[in-house]
């Protein structure tokens, strides 16, 4: 159960990461989903002491929840920084 909202919680971050940068290319948009997905179950696995498939604590929710935000705030800050030069 942990892992499946370790997946919706990244792939909804990325969604809504492309949905604020307004983002319109397909494959720009999926990148960001997968990205989210990915950074929040490693982030989450990490912060649960490595067991994803019991429950999942508060403090892994809050740890993969800042991790993907950051990622995907470091990921638009480098990905603009190229569109632009």
């Amino acid at each position: 159960m942990a892992l499946l909202v370790l997946i919706v919680l990244g792939a909804t971050l990325g969604w809504l990461a492309s949905i604020l940068a307004r983002t319109e290319a397909p494959g720009d948009i999926l990148r960001q989903v997968v990205l989210g997905t990915l950074v929040a179950v490693v982030a989450g696995e990490i912060a649960n002491d490595g067991t994803i498939i019991g429950s999942l604590s508060f403090l892994s929710l809050g740890v993969a929840l800042a991790a993907t935000g950051v990622a995907l705030v470091l990921y638009h800050a480098v990905f603009r920084r190229k569109a632009r030069a």
